[in-house]
């Protein structure tokens, strides 16, 4: 039978393959078309979506505010004021003792502890006050000892020297104190700082002469 089979020309398989390209070019051109027609699908949607999305958070926000501006109205409404009032004529009555009870202990405690801090006693503590208190308070320490000294000194007349001119360079210093008040905040620091140099150095002198080292 092979020798009366016609054989397929050349021409022919050219042809057919020519055909099969031309297909295949065909098919990836509408797979192209169709991935691209899929792509601007996928792309409406997420759009559609996320102007949903924005959409939903601006109705949640416009109503967030609208519940915001009724509660404050609703807050301040005459009804509202009158029960805070009410609220108000009863409590007042029972809390403000107690305010003035708290406060009175606050201030109690702050003086305590400014007393300590300045080595006085509570009750002393109006006698003392402005920038140089703590070095008024140690001034009217140092001369308390310094009656001390005095009253025990056992050479009467040498005593009496030491006892005058302390107390003259304590009234110096006090009036230093004083005269800080109405300086610049810099220069009454370095003023109040030269004070309590030569404050120490009495202070050191009359606990001496105490029979304190």
């Amino acid at each position: 039978m092979g020798l009366f089979t016609k054989r397929k020309r050349r021409p022919s398989r050219r042809a057919e393959a020519k055909a099969l390209k031309h297909k295949a070019g065909l098919e990836a051109k509408l797979v192209a078309k169709n991935d691209r027609k899929a792509r601007r699908a996928a792309g409406r949607t997420q759009r559609k979506v996320a102007k949903a999305q924005i959409s939903a958070l601006q109705a949640e926000e416009k109503a967030s505010l609208k519940l915001a501006a009724k509660a404050e109205r609703e807050l301040f409404s005459a009804s509202q004021m009158k029960k805070y009032l009410g609220v108000a004529r009863v409590l007042i009555p029972v809390l403000a003792p107690l305010a003035y009870r708290a406060a009175t202990f606050l201030r109690a405690q702050l003086d305590t502890r400014k007393a300590q801090q300045l080595g006085i006693g509570i009750e002393q503590l109006g006698d003392f006050g402005g920038h140089g208190a703590k070095l008024q308070a140690r001034i009217a320490n140092t001369e308390a000892a310094l009656g001390k000294v005095g009253a025990q000194g056992k050479d009467k007349s040498e005593t009496q020297k030491f006892v005058a001119a302390t107390q003259a360079r304590l009234d110096s210093l006090a009036a230093a104190v004083q005269t800080a008040e109405q300086m610049p905040a810099p220069r009454r620091r370095a003023v109040h700082t030269s004070i309590a140099e030569e404050l120490s150095g009495v202070e050191a002198d009359v606990l001496a002469q105490l029979g304190v080292r």
